[in-house]
């Protein structure tokens, strides 16, 4: 009795899991499909090529394990290195990923 009020529980609730998931496109996350309405409008060779060319890495990202916002701060870390322009000398830290 008390597992059947369980999984009617899970069915009234089966919205809630869903809601922190990332927003998929065709399979792909929806924010590495941002150059879909650049191709709509522009429609060219060159459009087309860079359409194809950021979902094809973006998906070579997802299978290596990292989310879109993962690979923009790796990327973001990877242009800036590991001087952060910011900070007073004696304010800097040592720089450490945890991602």
């Amino acid at each position: 009795m008390v597992r059947e009020i369980e999984n009617i529980q899970d069915k009234i609730n089966w919205h809630w899991r869903n809601t922190m998931q990332p927003v998929r496109f065709f399979g792909f996350d929806a924010r590495a499909a941002l150059p879909l309405p650049l191709l709509l409008v522009y429609v060219r060779w060159s459009t087309i090529l860079l359409t194809i060319l950021t979902l094809i890495v973006f998906r070579q990202l997802e299978r290596r394990g990292m989310t879109f916002p993962s690979a923009m701060r790796n990327l973001r870390s990877w242009i800036i290195g590991k001087d952060r322009p910011g900070w007073y000398l004696f304010q800097r830290k040592r720089f450490r990923d945890f991602g």
